[in-house]
Parts: structure tokens; C-alpha cells; sequence
């Protein structure tokens, strides 16, 4: 668990888990709350029913099935976002599921069918160039593209999985700099040493990475430091 209350005073959007690979519907609550206090908007971190491995296994679920369970989850939150005096802004699939959707056309249909269901206003944060991003548009969503802080590239633009030594990269004013020449030229170094074309409307710093307060500090430091204005997108 990380330090989720420390990491609200420096994002602008919070992605809440929805009890499937983590949280509960107390711990969703109080942190719906806490990111209403500091004005951060709050998205559905969807994902695979996956406690034990915290989402970050691959699951062969049936498509169907699989639009259910995000509906459901979207659902849940919608309500203790609610109670919490706020309300779920926006999608984005966690761990295994995300990555599994940079390529699985099926699963990607599904998860896009199951936002447009709970509403089609909703956007959906993804990798740039993958199939989700084309499934989203297909039906009539907002692909939000994102780019990582504390995760590594691979040359193709996918991050290095999470079983490769390097997978994370925890080093914050490696991480500052890294996100600054994203925001500022758009490039990222890949592990070969390559650079690696990145759009990005948003950041994402995982709250389980070792140091995460910190690092999402110097990121927000760095940003303001280079004149890159930092806010919600819409």
C-alpha cells in the first residue's frame, strides 16, 4: 500500500481501485474523499479479477464476461464516489489488462463496449498506437494517450514487462528528467538507448513504486521548473 493521502497533495487525477486487484469499498470511499479535499478527479482503475496477483497476471477472460466485470466495477465506484461527495471522471484499465489490450483486439473491444455502456462520456487513459486506442474511437470514447514516469520503454514505444530486470525505474530525479523531455520534446530513451516517439496527455506514477511520493514530488517540481502547466485533462 502506498502512502495514497501524501500522493493526492501532488497529482491532478488519482486512479482508484475498484476491488478487484486491490482496495475494498472502504478504502475506495475514504480515498474518493481524500481526492475530493485536494481537487483531484478520479478515474476507475478497472482490471482483471486478480486479487492475489494485484491485476498483474493475464487472464483469458471471455469477452463478454469481461465487459460485465468493468461495467460492474465502473458501477461500484460511480456510487462510493458519490457518497464521497465527487464522482468517477474517467477509465483506466490497470496492470495486466492494460498491457494485455496494447494488442488483444477482443479484450480491447470489450473493455471499450463496457465504458460506452456506463457512459460514453467517459474517457479512457491509454498507451498511444495500440489497438485499444482504435477500439475507444470505434466507439465513440475519448482516448486519453499516456505516457509512464517509473516505468522503462521498450524500442517500440510498450514498456518492458514488470518480470525484466529495469522494469521500474525508481531513481527521482531519473524519473524528473525522463517526464520533462516527454512534456517538452516528446521523446523518451528506450531501453537500447534509442529514442522513443511519446504523446502524452497524462503521466501516470504507479503509488506502488518504492519512493512514490517522491518521485511524483520531483516530477511535479521538475514540470513547474520547465514552465510545463500541470492540470487535469478534460
Amino acid at each position: 500500500m502506498g502512502d495514497d493521502a501524501a500522493i493526492l497533495r501532488v497529482v491532478t487525477s488519482a486512479n482508484v481501485a475498484c476491488g478487484f486487484h486491490a482496495g475494498d469499498p472502504r478504502t475506495a470511499r475514504r480515498t474518493c474523499a481524500l481526492a475530493a479535499e485536494a481537487g483531484v478527479a478520479v478515474g476507475a482503475h478497472v482490471a482483471y479479477r486478480d486479487l492475489a496477483g494485484f491485476g498483474r497476471r493475464f487472464l483469458d477472460v471471455d469477452p463478454g464476461e469481461l465487459t460485465d466485470e468493468v461495467v460492474y466495477q465502473i458501477g461500484a465506484l460511480q456510487a462510493l464516489a458519490a457518497a464521497a461527495g465527487t464522482a468517477v471522471r474517467y477509465v483506466k484499465p490497470h496492470g495486466a489488462l492494460y498491457n494485455a489490450i496494447v494488442h488483444h483486439r477482443a479484450q480491447a473491444r470489450a473493455v471499450a463496449a463496457a465504458v460506452r455502456t456506463v457512459d460514453p462520456g467517459l474517457p479512457i487513459l491509454v498507451l498511444p498506437g495500440t489497438v485499444i486506442e482504435e477500439e475507444a474511437r470505434a466507439a465513440g470514447l475519448r482516448p486519453v494517450v499516456e505516457a509512464f514516469a517509473d516505468r522503462a520503454y521498450l524500442p517500440d514505444g510498450t514498456l518492458v514487462p514488470r518480470s525484466r530486470p529495469g522494469a521500474v525505474v525508481t531513481d527521482p530525479q531519473e524519473v524528473a528528467d525522463r517526464v520533462v523531455r516527454m512534456a517538452t520534446e516528446g521523446t523518451v530513451t528506450a531501453v537500447d538507448g534509442t529514442a522513443v516517439r511519446v504523446r502524452a496527455e497524462s503521466v501516470c506514477v504507479h503509488g506502488d513504486t518504492p519512493g512514490a511520493v517522491a518521485l511524483a514530488t520531483a516530477v511535479r517540481e521538475a514540470l513547474d521548473a520547465a514552465g510545463v502547466l500541470v492540470a487535469g485533462f478534460r
